[in-house]
């Protein structure tokens, strides 16, 4: 039996994973590395630690996002 295509292994259309990096959330905020440490130490941004890695749920990126637009609305 021979084994899938690599193309079927690693589609586009990939779910987003569930925890992303400070770089990746840097890159979707478009903030420097500083400005998202603050927003985490502060809170506002929700955040783990396995070992010496910071990780961000993606959910907690959208709540961060969802916040901040409710407070621009008021």
């Amino acid at each position: 039996m021979t084994s899938p295509p690599l193309a079927v292994l690693h589609s586009e259309a990939a779910p987003a994973p569930d925890l992303l990096t400070v770089p990746q959330v840097m890159a979707h905020l478009q903030l420097g590395r500083s400005a998202v440490y603050d927003l985490l130490r502060s809170g506002q941004l929700a955040s783990i630690t396995l070992g010496r890695a910071r990780r961000i749920p993606t959910h907690a990126l959208t709540d961060f996002i969802r916040n901040r637009l409710d407070q621009e609305a008021a």
